[in-house]
């Protein structure tokens, strides 16, 4: 018989009981084990864009087991517990899905789905506007987590501020932003002025940003797929270099990556 979401709480406290727990266990924090949880949410996406589905189910688990210890701490804690977490998740989604179930209970079931994605998507926004409005958010940057990765933050920010009007008509204006930015970036590399260097450097990726948004792109997968293509074709040019790639000309490594690109071209 299959272990339950029950049994994997109690093995969760088991590892936290003072005396006969786990000292590595025992010494985690909030503070602690949040490293792990970023780097397990990164490697369950990583499964799914390498298609490693079989894979996917072992790095689940990885990330499931992060929320069970946050229970467990906050059950220490008298704050909250894997019940009272997964009570809360069902009433925000029953209250974020009015169109799914109009009463607000598992029950309520609409027969005839008359509405649009688009909106569905409206009516889904304004009901997160409230919500945030009844936390005591103010303006409309207000609550965006500080440690979202920081092209992810950015295109959330850009999409934070479009929902209240603050946004080019279409993808064209941040385009042009792309070679603004880029253009300031290179005027300032002759002055060897770092700190403004950084500071068009940021702009730039800010405005690629944008970019990405407009296209309905998500520019940390765009980014991570980019970082992927480099380390396929660079691991070409190291089978090919052989162990002295050092001692090759840069006129030899650019022929294995052209090499490379053409291979990859291939049918």
């Amino acid at each position: 018989m299959p272990y339950s979401t029950e049994d994997l709480l109690y093995l969760m406290a088991r590892l936290r009981e003072p005396g006969s727990g786990c000292p590595w266990d025992l010494k985690q924090s909030y503070a602690s084990i949040a490293p792990s949880t970023l780097e397990e949410a990164y490697e369950v996406v990583d499964a799914i864009e390498r298609g490693d589905l079989d894979h996917l189910r072992e790095e689940l688990g990885d990330l499931l087991f992060q929320v069970i210890f946050y229970s467990q701490l906050g059950r220490e804690d008298e704050r909250f517990d894997f019940h009272s977490i997964v009570d809360g998740l069902v009433e925000k989604l029953l209250r974020r899905h009015p169109h799914v179930f109009p009463d607000g209970t598992l029950e309520s079931r609409v027969e005839d789905q008359g509405s649009v994605p688009d909106e569905v998507k409206v009516r889904w926004e304004a009901i997160k506007q409230q919500e945030r409005a009844d936390k005591g958010a103010v303006g409309a940057l207000d609550d965006v987590p500080l440690n979202l990765p920081a092209l992810s933050r950015a295109a959330k920010l850009q999409k934070r501020a479009a929902g209240v009007g603050f946004d080019w008509p279409g993808v064209e204006g941040p385009v042009a932003k792309v070679h603004e930015e880029l253009k300031e970036l290179e005027e300032t590399l002759a002055s060897g002025d770092r700190e403004a260097q950084q500071e068009e450097l940021g702009d730039l990726l800010f405005a690629v940003a944008n970019v990405a948004r407009h296209l309905k792109l998500d520019p940390e997968a765009a980014l991570r797929g980019a970082s992927r293509k480099f380390e396929r074709r660079f691991r070409y040019v190291e089978r090919q270099a052989g162990e002295q790639l050092a001692e090759h000309s840069l006129a030899q490594l650019d022929g294995y990556w052209e090499d490379a690109k053409r291979t990859e071209k291939s049918p």
